[in-house]
């Protein structure tokens, strides 16, 4: 996948990044901090910052460390919560994963130049809960469905 959009969702006033398939048409938003959506929109339109920002320091020292980038992973999606792994190899191609926010593996992800991933029953638990909550963006306060979204970031 990669990042189709980094939005306000007009209701709570929260940062959303939204994944977009590459080779689909997946959608999938993930509401992050503010911190988060600052490093991914830091790294998206290549500004640097004065000093390291966090994510900055972990790509040295992953680098530092001889760590090649692999991928990161949006696994799981439990209770309106999503869950990423980070995955690295050794100088030997040994495997070497981390539990990770998404949105913090995104923004790692973006650093290393490394591919993001979503589970497929990520993106059925996705669309299924968000049809069903009805705070969701499918309401009709907010003018958009879950389905309009392609168009919207297109």
């Amino acid at each position: 996948m990669r990042i189709g959009a980094l939005i306000m969702d007009p209701n709570t006033n929260s940062p959303i990044v939204v994944l977009k398939g590459i080779e689909s048409e997946s959608v999938l938003p993930i509401w992050v901090g503010a911190f988060e959506a600052n490093a991914i929109a830091l790294e998206i339109e290549k500004i640097v910052p004065q000093r390291p920002m966090t994510h900055d320091l972990l790509k040295n020292l992953v680098l530092a460390c001889g760590l090649k980038p692999g991928k990161i992973v949006v696994t799981d999606l439990i209770d309106n919560t999503f869950f990423a792994r980070i995955e690295l190899e050794d100088d030997e191609g040994q495997p070497i994963v981390f539990d990770a926010r998404p949105s913090d593996a995104i923004a790692l992800a973006l650093r290393l130049d490394c591919p993001i991933f979503v589970e497929s029953r990520v993106l059925e638990l996705s669309a299924t809960s968000t049809k069903g909550d009805e705070s969701s963006t499918d309401d009709e306060e907010s003018g958009q469905s879950v389905e309009d979204w392609p168009e919207v970031i297109g």
